[in-house]
């Protein structure tokens, strides 16, 4: 008897969605080994954990808070990434997006208070999809890399947003503090719940997961973002047009990321800084993976992501163990994913000598 690999046609949704879950549950038993060799009981730190981000109304807001950015950015990956176009620069297209939102909503243009925020979420989308954009054509055009540009533009927008709020953007009644004029308050979202931190930007991130998931599976363009992600030369051979279609898609891309910004800068700050972000352009990838790059996958991974990081600090809290916790629990999940998309593109198989 010999081992054999054989090719998958298609991986069926069942397994899709199994090889995620697993790959979460592969990473919690993973990080069980440094919590144990910390003193702590494995159990107990989960189940902090798991109190942490869902044991009480005001817990359920903050992972949901910290969940919706997630859900943009993870949809940006996931859409970029079904055409084959590697957008790992969502971090600098958020910031551009707030930038954008700040630029319009904090007065500087004299706006009917009912435009406000469609003004906004128009502008943060499409300063963040022409970060993309521009990528997407350097590619065509002279055959760059994407990873490569994608990734130093975010460099590039964090420090031009550093010298705009200690410059230009600084606002005056900060008292020193680097960060620009705030939003107007006809440009801010709304709280779901009262005295909770829960904004109106998780329901845009669920709006643009249903319209993404729709777009996919029942319009012309989802089939051919699907058709340029297989195989690009077949698409073109087929009268697809391919370059038409990637930049569809890098302004989409960008753009998602860029509502992102324009969420915690209009739900939750309402003011733009350096510190807008703490990385959730780069888990924008993992929610998208974690999801196998479906639109409706990427809120439950956004879910679970943000579960992770909100739990991990009142696990700290109470166990002594970093936080940093939540960072091993995301890395891991990411490395379980890509080992279980092996077995997404095979199926093992038992074969006899005589079948050989």
């Amino acid at each position: 008897m010999s081992l054999r690999l054989d090719p998958r046609e298609h991986a069926p949704l069942f397994l899709r969605l199994l090889v995620s879950l697993v790959a979460g549950l592969a990473a919690l038993l993973l990080v069980a080994i440094p919590v144990m060799a910390a003193g702590a009981n494995p159990f107990e730190a989960y189940l902090l954990m798991a109190q942490g981000a869902f044991g009480s109304m005001f817990a359920l807001s903050e992972t949901l808070n910290r969940a919706t950015p997630l859900i943009l950015t993870g949809l940006a990956a996931a859409v970029a990434f079904r055409a084959r176009l590697w957008n790992i620069g969502a971090e600098g297209q958020l910031y551009m997006g707030a930038l954008a939102a700040v630029m319009v909503g904090s007065g500087f243009l004299q706006l009917p208070a009912p435009l406000a925020i469609p003004a906004i979420m128009l502008a943060g989308f499409l300063a963040g999809g022409l970060m993309m954009v521009i990528p997407a054509m350097l590619k065509q055009r002279f055959g760059a890399d994407e990873v490569v540009i994608t990734l130093l533009l975010n460099f590039v927008v964090i420090l031009f947003i550093q010298m705009l709020i200690e410059g230009p953007l600084k606002d005056p009644l900060a008292m020193g503090w680097p960060q620009s004029v705030p939003l107007v308050a006809e440009a801010r979202f709304d709280k779901l719940i009262p005295r909770l931190r829960m904004h109106w930007g998780l329901i845009v991130g669920l709006v643009a997961a249903l319209i993404l998931w729709l777009m996919v599976k029942r319009t012309v363009l989802g089939f051919e973002i699907k058709a340029v992600g297989e195989n690009k030369a077949a698409a073109r051979f087929a009268g697809i047009p391919v370059d038409a279609t990637m930049l569809k898609v890098a302004l989409i891309s960008g753009g998602l990321a860029g509502l992102a910004g324009v969420s915690e800068v209009a739900g939750v700050k309402g003011y733009l800084s350096a510190d807008l972000s703490p990385g959730f352009g780069y888990s924008g990838i993992v929610v998208a993976m974690l999801a196998g790059l479906s639109p409706i996958g990427s809120v439950l991974a956004a879910i679970f992501i943000a579960a992770v990081f909100v739990g991990a600090d009142s696990m700290s809290r109470a166990t002594g163990i970093s936080n940093y916790l939540a960072d091993l629990v995301v890395a891991l999940s990411l490395l379980c994913v890509l080992v279980g998309g092996f077995f997404l593109r095979f199926r093992l198989r038992w074969q006899s000598r005589q079948e050989a």
